[in-house]
């Protein structure tokens, strides 16, 4: 058996195990409060609270599969949930309904695990498509969410948590067996790799990303089941069922979201993305029927599906080398995501008495986001100008209208000996050599008057004062208005 060819489907279904037992208590909380009396604010602190430690246990994970692989990471995760399950199963108040539900967030966390490990098994450019096929593993919040009240129903909601101790042993030894041992391991410090990024504004925007889109997935799995019987009262199995489809159909487009990233510029992908978003939420602040709320929610599905595969095919992009403690960082920035906004809706709700406000935040969050990802495609156009004209051979100097030096790069410096500090803010008089005369200078402004280029051959001054050949081309580098903006020269020293 190829043991590196197992990690995939391995990884993806302990993913599905984890967060099948991370959405237990949020799914069966119909049946739970028929037993256990909850105030709305209790319920909505007992379906939060799972997401804590699921979100702020993926940076250390993430650093941890790094470091000691994700054989020993699931396991270990798998048989340490088994004791806040079985408490569950037992809880008689909301007390123990909390203190269970906090522990069973290492359901949630392991997501870190896996989108860390399985990048070392592939080439860079499948990394969005295989991130994408192992986040589809939140299939698991669809299957408890539509499984777990049929089974409540007919075995009662503490025999149904009991089910779970077995789906957990049993993966904790499948990682154990079927766990790479030789998995590439990464053992920088933890506070090293924190230091490196965590000045880099990239990282800031990704985790904001993905506290959108992640988050919203995570609120509307927790908020739905309720929600939809509380207000257009459907009955728990219906409500179960449409929450999961929910689901489903996120997971479905999150590997298409990782494909996008791929093949297309993932920024563009999160255009589209925090559009569609920012409209959706729209529609939902106004309560409509129950066909428009669901082509909103659906639309949040789709949406939320795309956008968390496009964001994990930018983190190796731009964190190659420190992929195991940002993966957990921004990981850890979605799942509180889904902590937060079921919190801040029933506040509003108890205070105006309708969830409008609430939606209309989320479109204006997902706004503000477009309008950074926006900005972030230019900044990464930019860079990209920057890194080539620094890179080049030839050397590069850029003058404004004025003929004043803007900027030059680095092989402008090897070749004339001059630095950029010498020269920003001077002419290029600074290298006339005084071998070519004015009729020279005059027909060269004269071509590059009326095609926008010249080149040809000239001897110019090094800094030594040494007089060499160069190979020149000037070109006129015009703006929207086309108005000349920009003259650019570059030249090579062709006496060697």
């Amino acid at each position: 058996m190829n043991i590196q060819k197992v990690q995939l489907p391995l990884q993806t279904l302990s993913l599905v195990a984890g967060f099948m037992v991370w959405v237990i208590l949020s799914s069966l909380m119909p049946f739970i409060k028929e037993d256990i009396p909850l105030t709305p604010n209790q319920l909505t602190w007992v379906t939060a609270v799972p997401v804590i430690l699921g979100s702020l246990l993926r940076v250390p994970l993430g650093y941890w599969a790094n470091r000691f692989g994700a054989r020993r990471l699931f396991s270990i995760s798998f048989l340490v949930l088994i004791l806040p399950v079985y408490y569950v199963s037992i809880a008689r108040s909301f007390v123990d309904l909390i203190i269970g539900g906090l522990f069973i967030g290492i359901g949630g966390a392991v997501f870190s695990v896996g989108v860390t490990s399985l990048p070392k098994y592939y080439p860079r450019e499948r990394h969005g498509f295989v991130n994408g096929i192992y986040g589809a593993g939140n299939i698991g919040t669809a299957v408890t969410t539509f499984s777990a009240p049929i089974l409540a129903n007919r075995f009662g909601w503490q025999v149904t948590v009991k089910f779970y101790i077995v789906l957990l042993a049993c993966f904790a030894l499948l990682n154990l067996l079927l766990g790479d041992r030789k998995e590439p391991r990464v053992h920088v410090s933890l506070v090293e790799q924190f230091k490196s990024v965590y000045r880099n504004d990239r990282l800031w925007f990704l985790c904001l990303f993905y506290f959108i889109t992640f988050g919203s997935f995570v609120a509307f799995t927790v908020y739905l089941p309720n929600f939809l019987v509380a207000h257009f009262h459907l009955s728990k199995v219906d409500a179960g069922m449409r929450t999961a489809g929910f689901i489903v159909l996120s997971t479905l487009f999150r590997p298409a979201g990782g494909w996008m990233g791929d093949r297309f510029n993932p920024l563009k992908v999160l255009m589209f993305v925090f559009a569609g978003l920012t409209i959706a939420a729209i529609l939902l602040s106004f309560m409509p029927s129950i066909r428009l709320y669901t082509l909103g929610c659906l639309t949040i599905s789709i949406c939320g599906g795309i956008g968390n595969g496009a964001i994990f095919k930018l983190v190796p992009s731009y964190f190659a080398k420190q992929i195991g403690i940002v993966n957990g960082i921004v990981a850890a920035m979605g799942g509180l995501g889904g902590f937060f906004p079921p919190l801040i809706l029933t506040a509003l709700f108890t205070l105006t008495g309708h969830y409008s406000i609430g939606f209309m935040a989320l479109s204006e969050v997902a706004l503000a986001s477009l309008i950074l990802v926006v900005w972030m495609f230019q900044q990464d156009k930019l860079r990209l100008a920057d890194a080539i004209i620094k890179h080049t051979v030839e050397g590069i100097m850029v003058t404004d209208t004025k003929g004043v030096i803007r900027s030059v790069n680095r092989s402008f410096t090897e070749v004339t000996g001059y630095t950029a500090d010498e020269v920003v803010g001077k002419t290029p008089s600074i290298l006339k050599s005084g071998c070519q005369d004015a009729d020279f200078y005059k027909n060269m402004w004269l071509s590059i008057n009326e095609s926008g280029h010249w080149q040809g051959e000239i001897l110019n001054r090094k800094k030594n004062g040494q007089i060499y050949p160069e190979w020149l081309t000037i070109s006129a580098i015009k703006d929207e208005g086309e108005e000349v903006a920009f003259y650019v020269g570059m030249f090579s020293d062709i006496s060697k």
